[in-house]
């Protein structure tokens, strides 16, 4: 009697890939110009074959990888974005979960505006602004040329009722975690047309009215050149000396009135 033991006989049962589990490396903050590697992993039978893919790509087009690990070697700001992967065998396949990978990266140089974009005349409002792409998202700030305070900060700086002493450059500096980056603008400010009739005002009231006064006061005077005395050759003296003084008179009020117009064109340009 007794009894005796068969050999083993192997059961190998065959099943489609599992859902996969996907993993990034590092697993902490991720910045531009490093290495990350996602893996992918599936339990199947036979061994799956693994291929990868960002969202909104057409997954019919190449594969990103066709290895269980998709490596970036320097990875880049545009590279951000969601990732998955598919593993197949013969019995099936399975996609897994979006794995999210977030690059951090400073500021790339701002775009800088100015609205209005045509002439900006004096006492209008205008608005500057300062866009700029990053991750974390950046902070702005607002500088003047050859000036430490900052203006403003934000990423739109408004002056309302601009003046000429705002014309000049000014620059905005985004910032964030990873760096900061500038650009600048110019603005020209010019007269409105208020300014304008306020000169052409003050020009009349400090060139013409004198000039005005002048005019009576040489009349005056040369009635009392020629008005009757006694002697007729003082008169004949005082008319002959009479023109002469008249002249430099009004010489002297010409020249003070084209110095003047002198100065207000330097003080319009």
């Amino acid at each position: 009697m007794g009894r005796k033991t068969s050999q083993y006989i192997f059961v190998h049962v065959k099943y489609p890939p599992q859902l996969p589990s996907v993993s990034v490396s590092p697993s902490a903050e991720i910045v531009e110009g490093s290495s990350v590697t996602l893996t992918c992993s599936s339990d199947a039978n036979p061994a799956a074959k693994y291929t990868w893919y960002k969202k909104d790509t057409n997954p019919n087009v190449q594969p990103l990888s066709k290895q269980p690990k998709l490596v970036f070697s320097s990875i880049q700001s545009y590279d951000s974005g969601e990732y998955y992967c598919k593993a197949r065998n013969t019995m099936g396949k399975k996609t897994s979960q979006y794995i999210f990978v977030h690059v951090k990266y400073p500021p790339q140089l701002p775009s800088v505006s100015v609205s209005p974009s045509a002439e900006i005349v004096e006492g209008s409002s205008v608005t500057l602004t300062c866009s700029s792409d990053a991750n974390p998202a950046a902070n702005y700030t607002w500088y003047k040329e050859n000036e430490d305070s900052p203006k403003a900060s934000g990423q739109i700086f408004t002056i309302t009722d601009i003046r000429r002493e705002h014309s000049g450059n000014y620059y905005c500096e985004a910032q964030n975690t990873r760096g900061r980056q500038n650009s600048t603008l110019h603005l020209a400010v010019v007269a409105g047309k208020s300014v304008m009739i306020m000169n052409i005002i003050r020009l009349t009231l400090v060139v013409l009215i004198p000039l005005f006064v002048l005019s009576l006061w040489m009349r005056k005077k040369k009635d009392l050149c020629f008005s009757t005395a006694p002697n007729e050759t003082v008169e004949m003296i005082k008319s002959d000396s009479c023109p002469d003084y008249e002249n430099i008179t009004a010489l002297r009020s010409i020249n003070a009135a084209q110095r003047y117009n002198k100065g207000e064109q330097e003080d319009r340009v």
